[in-house]
């Protein structure tokens, strides 16, 4: 089963049960944000990212070039505890 697939039907189930209200403000923030353009400085899949070297775990520098010389690299962003 496609990831898609799997996103497709928690969200079935989730909107199945979720009450009226939550799924109307849901839907409408999603609207908003696609009304807002926000998305076209996101990139895409298979799109290179820049340069970039940032602090890791340990606090030591590491760049995504050199990273790239170890084979293909999966980038994750954690927005910490807001």
């Amino acid at each position: 089963m496609s990831l898609q697939t799997r996103l497709d039907r928690i969200r079935t189930n989730f909107e199945k049960d979720a009450p009226p209200e939550a799924l109307a403000v849901m839907h409408q923030a999603a609207a908003d944000l696609k009304a807002s353009n926000i998305m076209e400085g996101v990139f895409g899949e298979g799109q290179q990212a820049p340069a970039f070297t940032l602090e890791d775990s340990r606090d030591r520098s590491t760049s995504l070039a050199s990273l790239r010389l170890k084979g293909p690299v999966v980038l994750t962003f954690f927005r910490g505890d807001w």
